[in-house]
């Protein structure tokens, strides 16, 4: 059949593996298979299936999972396992196409419009992806296929798990607007609790106000955003042409009170790991973001930039400590779930600005040698003695442009 090339084609894919670390986990012991499984201890990391449907949630307490889901198998996190099976899945969604954006350590949007002239349509293409992504890796991996990456998210989503959904152009306001607010891409907790007030509780209640009205509820870029989406008048293309202007990790760490120990373990475990993927990518920081979320849900940032750009690893713990002491008193009033760090305003390492230190070490040897032991090894292989009681958690990788 012909098909114009003016006419809208839904050719974009959002492929999402489903409960990512607990399905690995599952994968390689066969024990776990078919059974309720929580990676983490302390605070709920991932969860399989199998334990979603009795309730159990990420960022749970483990205790809270326990009582409703009293035979739940609880396993330590395996970084480099996960590592692992995300680069052979991207490996075959780069076989695909090389129109690859990747959104997370286990989920990318691909664009294969390119491909209509030399390959089969693209929902048989995301059946074919999945089927190797099961046969290759042994992974269950959910695709939605639309017109653009917006609704290929969300039709991912309605996917789950382990299925395949097309959203046709002249089939995505049937499908978008039956919707819950919060199942769209991008819709918090606050905004829907917002707008329920209102009583508004689905896309299609949405989509028959002004932006006039969804201006005055959410504010002007909030109201005409949500607007666009509703509408379905999200961008086309998938971005594969930008670098990172970003790279970060976080860490949930559960209700507390922590001690105060305890959560700057968790801080430079994490920017020991955020400093070696920056310097693997030949990449140096001038900024340092805090990132902290606290017991009533709220959440805060601080921030600190360097005069010169640095991929030292010694700068950036020292610049989040300070940014972390600082933060304490807000820390002991509010209390504290989850710890970030993000290094921004990245640069290319070809021209750094050697700096001069008096005072200390000069510590770039030191970074070479823990960066060559964690290829040969494993990124497990050295850590800072304060990780080796608690570990370093589940240090979510944050890819930002």
């Amino acid at each position: 059949m012909f098909v114009s090339p003016d006419e809208p084609r839904a050719a974009i894919l959002h492929a999402d593996l489903d409960a990512f670390y607990a399905s690995v986990e599952q994968r390689d012991d066969a024990r776990l298979r078919n059974r309720p499984v929580v990676v983490g201890g302390g605070v709920v990391l991932a969860a399989s299936y199998e334990a979603k449907r009795r309730g159990v949630k990420t960022a749970m307490s483990g205790r809270q999972a326990r009582m409703l889901c009293p035979d739940v198998v609880v396993v330590p996190p395996r970084f480099d396992a996960y590592v692992e099976a995300s680069k052979r899945v991207f490996e075959i969604f780069r076989a695909t196409t090389p129109q690859v954006q990747g959104v997370s350590i286990d989920e990318a949007f691909l664009d294969v419009a390119g491909l209509h002239r030399i390959d089969v349509p693209p929902v048989d293409i995301g059946a074919r992806l999945r089927a190797r992504v099961r046969d290759e890796v042994g992974l269950p991996i959910s695709v939605g296929v639309a017109r653009t990456p917006f609704l290929a998210k969300v039709a991912s989503g309605a996917a789950k798990p382990d299925g395949l959904l097309l959203v046709p152009p002249d089939g995505e306001d049937a499908f978008l607007h039956p919707l819950p607010l919060q199942k769209l891409w991008g819709v918090g907790e606050v905004t829907a609790t917002r707008l329920q007030a209102y009583g508004l509780r689905t896309a299609g209640d949405v989509a028959a106000l002004p932006d006039s009205v969804l201006v005055g509820i959410l504010g002007p870029a909030a109201g005409r955003h949500l607007f666009a989406v509703v509408h379905g008048r999200t961008p086309e293309r998938v971005v594969t042409d930008r670098r990172r202007g970003s790279i970060g990790a976080q860490r949930a760490i559960g209700r507390g009170p922590h001690r105060p120990e305890f959560v700057e373990a968790a801080l430079l475990g994490l920017v020991d790991r955020v400093c070696r993927r920056m310097r693997a990518a030949h990449r140096t920081a001038r900024t340092v973001v805090l990132r902290l979320r606290f017991d009533d849900f709220g959440r805060a940032t601080r921030s600190h930039s360097f005069r010169h750009a640095t991929a030292t690893g010694a700068d950036v713990a020292a610049a989040a400590r300070g940014l972390l002491d600082a933060a304490r008193p807000l820390i002991r009033e509010r209390g504290i779930t989850l710890v970030g760090v993000a290094l921004t305003n990245l640069e290319s390492d070809d021209m750094v600005q050697p700096q001069l230190d008096l005072d200390g070490p000069d510590t770039t040897g030191l970074d070479a040698a823990v960066d060559a032991l964690s290829v040969r090894f494993g990124s497990g292989a050295v850590r800072r003695a304060s990780l080796l009681r608690s570990g370093e958690g589940l240090a979510v990788p944050l890819l930002e442009d």
